[in-house]
């Protein structure tokens, strides 16, 4: 078997063939599918100082399976995160998945780490292969949708409309795109406030700083990810307090958007400003994005908080998955 390591500053065919064996992959799942581009900057570009590479299995010319694999360098230098290990369908039960697994558990260790961290959903035949292999089932996480074309808008508008009135004192701004830098400040607390969020055992916070916002912010236009934040800030003190976005892959204009981040500082909280937040972004990104039928969105499943939001919007679940570490 030939491993083949992928140039990921040239990275051509390779990397397109490893795209299309994660779409065959993961073609039996709900939800959008990952477009070239957003797959290339998962694979590719990480934040700034981290640590990523990519390898191929290549038969009769066309790559039948592969990962990729990210090691943090600012934070959490103790692990590695495949991103992720595929093998085509019909290539399944040869050894192909063991053998890449090895070779990745060796790069691992050549970097001193001893922490793989695999993602994976929790009835597809990869838990199974996960489980046979040492890995152990961490943070349990949960993909929800919420239908466009059939939500409760008028319901949701009494919704914001109740929140609103437990919200005082506070005003909303928003942007397009990437963030203003006189606004890289407030979100280096937003992210930092979204480690208070449930998260894998043995995985530590991750530190933010403007660099890596910026860098961040930089890599969603060159992969052609179009956000659309809120921001919340309190009126006395104009204090940042909360923060959520949703983004559409122009590369694939498949009607799905993506919710991303959401956040309330714990300083914040008791005033509802998750649910205005998360609603009024909606409602803005229907106003400019009327050709988007679904998001889709990640949740712990132990966050009982922010659960309860999305199902109060009318978010449905459509699969669970599990954070599968494995010590090598």
């Amino acid at each position: 078997m030939d491993i083949q390591r992928i140039d990921l500053d040239r990275p051509g065919d390779l990397l397109a063939g490893l795209h299309d064996a994660h779409l065959e992959a993961f073609a039996h799942l709900q939800g959008p599918r990952m477009s070239l581009p957003d797959f290339t900057r998962m694979v590719s570009r990480g934040l700034p100082g981290d640590l990523l590479e990519a390898w191929a299995v290549v038969e009769d010319g066309v790559v039948v399976a592969g990962y990729g694999l990210e090691l943090p360098m600012s934070d959490n230098t103790h692990l590695g995160e495949l991103r992720p290990l595929v093998v085509r369908p019909e290539r399944r039960r040869r050894g192909l998945g063991t053998a890449l697994l090895a070779h990745a558990a060796d790069r691992l260790r050549s970097a001193g780490r001893r922490l793989l961290v695999a993602e994976g959903e929790t009835k597809d035949p990869a838990a199974g292969f996960a489980r046979a292999r040492g890995f152990t089932a961490s943070l349990g996480e949960a993909r929800r949708m919420l239908d466009l074309r059939t939500a409760d808008w008028h319901r949701l508008e009494r919704m914001l409309g109740e929140a609103e009135a437990r919200a005082g004192g506070y005003r909303l701004e928003r942007w397009i795109g990437a963030a203003p830098p006189e606004l890289h400040d407030d979100l280096v607390l937003m992210m930092e406030g979204m480690n208070d969020a449930p998260q894998s055992d043995d995985v530590d916070d991750m530190k933010w700083d403007t660099s890596r916002i910026a860098a961040s912010e930089a890599l969603d236009s060159e992969f052609a990810q179009l956000t659309y934040s809120m921001l919340a800030r309190r009126d006395s003190d104009g204090a940042p307090a909360g923060y959520t976005r949703v983004y559409v892959d122009l590369a694939q204009p498949d009607g799905w958007g993506r919710q991303a981040d959401t956040v309330v500082l714990r300083e914040h909280r008791g005033h509802r400003l998750g649910m205005v937040l998360k609603v009024s972004n909606l409602l803005w990104f229907r106003e400019m994005e009327p050709d988007v039928e679904r998001i889709i969105t990640w949740n712990a499943t132990s966050n009982a908080h922010m659960l309860a939001i999305n199902e109060a919007m009318g978010f449905e679940l459509i699969d669970e998955w599990n954070a599968w570490h494995l010590d090598v």
